[in-house]
């Protein structure tokens, strides 16, 4: 994801990273070529006996707007969706491990704790990216929580199985009372709901049905307007076919971005920050000395 302080109106016209114009610039120019060969057969063209005019583009036009703005706004709301799926995540791991280290304040095993939650956020992230786990995993889960969980249908679900475990263990030994544990099991509830919340995100895309008629009536809006702008504007056409192609183009691309919030383009959720930080408020609630770096933004701001 980019994060970037605020900049001149004047910069933000040439900001390139971030952009999604380095993913359509070859669509753009290879629209720009077409307007160019538009120009050079215009004699031929004319010849031919019909003219396309501006009228239905302008029609077509609006109503591909209306489109692609019902489309981006769907997406944009799975985006935020997502984004506080993650917040509601941190609120609740840093409240569970709160109530665990309160109540259990000598316990030697709060460590243990830690890491389950601090695996189950990165195993979440790497679910949902589609990446491998065991690597990552093994360095927060004991060799038989690993193999348990890596054996498992979901494995982050797991782990939240074994920190209810852990839980229930303490409960039997008289240490957490019903009313405790009752409290700190809706804290787990709390993640389950995340955890289901994500894999809906991320497991049922706008339907592929809208998403292709939209994308066809854009490209063959763009492929035509040119032979609709060239009996008016002549040289100018491909400076104007390649805006008007830009605005609608773009938009479509922005839309595949946004609809998989989980991903690693540069309008996705910075996830692999956001368990950065889950990890560091852990690891530091239970007083450890060991402490992961701050992942900060680079030079270009850009947090994955």
């Amino acid at each position: 994801m980019i994060v970037r302080p605020q900049q001149h109106w004047l910069r933000l016209i040439f900001v390139w990273h971030g952009s999604v114009l380095s993913k359509i610039f070859t669509r753009l120019f290879l629209n720009f070529l077409l307007s160019i060969a538009v120009v050079l057969t215009l004699p031929w063209y004319s010849s031919l006996g019909f003219k396309l005019t501006v009228a239905p583009f302008s029609i077509l036009g609006v109503a591909i707007a209306i489109f692609l703005g019902f489309r981006n706004n769907a997406c944009y709301s799975r985006y935020v969706e997502a984004r506080q799926l993650w917040g509601q995540l941190m609120i609740a791991s840093r409240s569970l491990f709160r109530e665990v280290k309160n109540t259990l304040p000598d316990d030697p095993h709060l460590g243990e704790f830690v890491r389950l939650q601090i695996a189950f956020a990165h195993c979440l992230r790497m679910t949902l990216r589609r990446q491998p786990q065991a690597e990552r995993l093994s360095h927060y889960l004991s060799a038989e929580h690993l193999r348990a969980a890596m054996d498992s249908q979901s494995p982050a679900n797991r782990i939240l199985l074994i920190m209810g475990e852990w839980l229930a263990v303490h409960r039997r030994e008289g240490q957490l009372s019903d009313i405790l544990f009752h409290s700190l099991n809706n804290r787990l509830n709390d993640m389950s709901v995340v955890l289901a919340g994500c894999e809906r995100i991320a497991n049922t895309p706008v339907p592929f049905a809208y998403t292709l008629i939209l994308h066809r009536t854009v490209y063959l809006f763009c492929i035509m307007l040119p032979f609709a702008l060239v009996g008016d504007l002549h040289y100018m056409t491909p400076f104007i076919s390649v805006l008007v192609s830009y605005t609608f183009i773009a938009l479509d691309a922005l839309a595949e971005e946004l609809e998989e919030p989980f991903g690693i383009e540069n309008n996705d959720l910075p996830l692999d920050a956001i368990c950065n930080a889950m990890e560091i408020d852990l690891l530091q609630m239970n007083d450890e000395s060991e402490i992961p770096a701050r992942l900060l933004p680079d030079r270009r701001y850009q947090l994955t």
